[in-house]
């Protein structure tokens, strides 16, 4: 048996003292993506963990950090979970199906971030499988007030504490504790003894960058455990300036929760927002072309809010790499939420058909 540097055992002896439940299926697979690396050049060899595919409920990247979440509402006693999510926010149908799990209420409370959607947005997708799932669906009109949304929630809260309910609120602006990181820090020691496995060294991770959770736990987790590999996140809710301020606040969060003496500096903070706009849950020409290369090269779905984004980003990324290198892309989930953007994405697919012929 292998025996763990102390510095893994440093970190899990920290990352103990915090309540968890076990929701995903341990270790996601890497996998070497061979047609997209053929397509891309060939300059770098591409791989993807795949974290879409750990389990409950059309799995992602939130279970990871749910574990922490719902770890700490069962030791506070809370037999509710409150959230706050865009309308197809992952996060929040995860949330659900966990709550479903661990015999939990769940109340989820949708705000408008896209302009003008269509009926398929508000109703398909996660919004479908929230109402499956028998959550509670709440309405916040603001997109851009996390403090407001959760004002909103506290508020929710208090009416549900009347009623003899025992509620936990998943809190969502930026300066709470950012418990639900510590998925990621954990995943850190996880993808380092995979990669280690493969006798393999990793020059770039790319990872969608949104509420920072993944990115900042990720890129904490390996600093703690001395690797240095370069975490590359891929701006999907606001643009790089504000994106690296939040990714600094997160991990001094996370370093606050776990006192391990991480300093992460500027240098360490890699945003991009290349492939940002036009803004939160749309997507340009660009990011459908990537998922439509993933599909037909590699048979791997994606969503463009996320996922999308990221991939358009990584294959940008590898197309100029350095010869030799290896870049790896955190699939984040999010299938379900392709189901919400069905118009539009058969609209890109007619034309790029015709524009082919």
């Amino acid at each position: 048996m292998k025996v763990l540097p102390q510095s893994h055992k440093t970190l899990i002896s920290k990352l103990a003292r915090y309540r968890r439940v076990h929701i995903h299926r341990r270790w996601t697979e890497i996998e070497h993506l061979k047609n997209l690396s053929a397509m891309t050049g060939d300059n770098a060899s591409l791989y993807i963990k795949r974290d879409d595919t750990n389990g409950l409920a059309f799995g992602g990247n939130k279970l990871r950090q749910l574990e922490w979440y719902i770890g700490d509402a069962r030791a506070s006693g809370a037999d509710t979970v409150l959230i706050t999510g865009a309308v197809q926010s992952n996060f929040t149908r995860l949330t659900a199906a966990c709550c479903c799990r661990f015999n939990l209420e769940c109340h989820i409370q949708l705000e408008s971030r896209v302009e003008s959607p269509s009926e398929l947005y508000l109703s398909s997708g996660n919004v479908l499988l929230n109402r499956l799932f028998g959550a509670h669906l709440h309405y916040f009109p603001e997109g851009e007030n996390e403090k407001g949304a959760d004002y909103a929630l506290q508020l929710l809260a208090e009416q549900l504490r009347k009623s003899g309910r025992n509620p936990y609120i998943i809190p969502l602006a930026a300066g709470n504790p950012p418990l639900g990181a510590l998925g990621y820090v954990d995943a850190a020691m996880e993808i380092l003894q995979q990669i280690q496995s493969m006798n393999l060294d990793i020059d770039k991770i790319f990872v969608a960058s949104g509420s920072g959770a993944t990115h900042s736990g990720l890129l904490y987790g390996l600093r703690a455990i001395d690797d240095h590999t370069e975490v590359v996140g891929v701006c999907v809710r606001r643009g790089a300036k504000l994106q690296s301020q939040r990714i600094r606040e997160k991990c001094e969060g996370i370093e606050q929760l776990l006192q391990l003496g991480v300093k992460i500096h500027e240098r360490d903070i890699a945003v991009t927002d290349e492939h940002f706009l036009p803004g939160y849950g749309q997507a340009s020409g660009p990011v459908w072309q990537a998922m439509e290369s993933a599909a037909r090269s590699e048979g791997i779905i994606l969503d463009p809010t996320y996922t999308g984004k990221t991939m358009a980003a990584f294959i940008d990324h590898a197309r100029c790499a350095p010869q030799g290198a290896n870049y790896m892309f955190i699939h984040t989930g999010g299938t379900p939420g392709l189901f919400a953007y069905q118009d539009q994405l058969q609209n890109y697919l007619d034309n790029s058909r015709r524009n082919s012929v």
